[in-house]
């Protein structure tokens, strides 16, 4: 989550500047940074929370495939059993794989 960030809370809360003779106000440049400091942690919670609403999402979007590919089986056998016009089980195992390629491409997910 953090690969991409040159600084953490950290590092910004234990910067330290050099002290010029017209330099800036510390208290106005610490008081700046405590800012920094508290959406660092708010953007970091953000993200967090957003990766795991995403993690349970996949898993839903997994399981409504599964269903679905379950689905498709079941009413492609209920119409061969229907029809039973000579077919077999070598048919509608041909036909529950040529499913899974329309469902799931090559590989699943």
């Amino acid at each position: 989550m953090n690969q991409n960030l040159n600084l953490t809370q950290d590092d910004i809360l234990e910067k330290e500047f050099k002290i010029d003779t017209r330099g800036y106000r510390l208290k106005e440049v610490d008081q700046f940074l405590d800012l920094i400091i508290a959406d660092y942690g708010t953007f970091l919670s953000i993200i967090k929370k957003q990766e795991l609403e995403k993690d349970k999402l996949t898993e839903e979007i997994i399981r409504l495939k599964k269903q679905l590919r379950d689905a498709n089986v079941n009413a492609e056998i209920a119409r061969a059993s229907s029809n039973n016009n000579g077919v077999n089980n070598v048919d509608i195992l041909k036909r529950i794989s040529n499913l899974e390629k329309v469902i799931f491409g090559n590989k699943e997910e």
